[in-house]
């Protein structure tokens, strides 16, 4: 079990916040990418879906764009990211680990966190669960977002189109196969890093 509430990050620290928000503004706007939408109000406690994730760049686009929109994020990552000596980094950063080889209940765990977690905070799933190619998404996020009472954030990274930002809010109806296909609807024109690894 995790507690979000006790895990202090970079979006907690304020002089380095705001300078990084800057910071990636202007690498953003320099490297010819653009922001778009912002978190609606109601969902300041969200779950946000990563997508596509088919790069290791996803990752420092995904905390640019986190900067730029002024979220609060914590993020999943394979737990071998978290390996000294950058674990503290990772964490910092917001990371969570998770040993996907470890059966835990991790949906009940993160829902619950999320539901004791002080003030706005959006939790980032990847649904693919890894960067490598796959046919078949985890529905972990929609589960998480189902049990802690809070909306999901379709976020996207369109290399395409250089764009990357938070789409449309979607509020699960408990219908798991036709809300995912509604989802993965949303994702299909979008354009990862590496567009073969990707499949909606």
């Amino acid at each position: 079990m995790f507690s979000l509430s006790m895990q202090h990050t970079i979006f907690d620290t304020p002089g380095v916040n705001t300078a990084l928000r800057f910071l990636s503004r202007g690498f953003l706007r320099l490297t010819g990418w653009s922001v778009e939408g912002q978190l609606p109000a109601g969902a300041s406690k969200s779950v946000l879906i990563a997508a596509p994730h088919t790069s290791n760049w996803d990752l420092p686009y995904t905390l640019m764009l986190a900067f730029s929109l002024r979220l609060r994020v914590y993020w999943m990552g394979k737990h071998s990211l978290f390996k000294a000596p950058f674990g503290g980094v990772m964490r910092w950063l917001g990371g969570i680990p998770v040993d996907r080889s470890q059966a835990n209940n991790l949906v009940a765990s993160s829902a619950q966190a999320m539901r004791e977690a002080d003030g706005p905070m959006q939790l980032i799933v990847p649904p693919e669960g890894t960067r490598g190619k796959t046919r078949h998404w985890k529905t972990g996020f929609y589960f998480i977002a189902q049990q802690a009472g809070v909306p999901i954030v379709l976020a996207f990274v369109d290399y395409g189109r250089k764009v990357g930002g938070l789409g449309p809010v979607f509020e699960p109806t408990g219908d798991v196969e036709r809300d995912m296909a509604a989802i993965k609807a949303f994702y299909a024109p979008i354009r990862g890093k590496n567009p073969t690894q990707f499949e909606a």
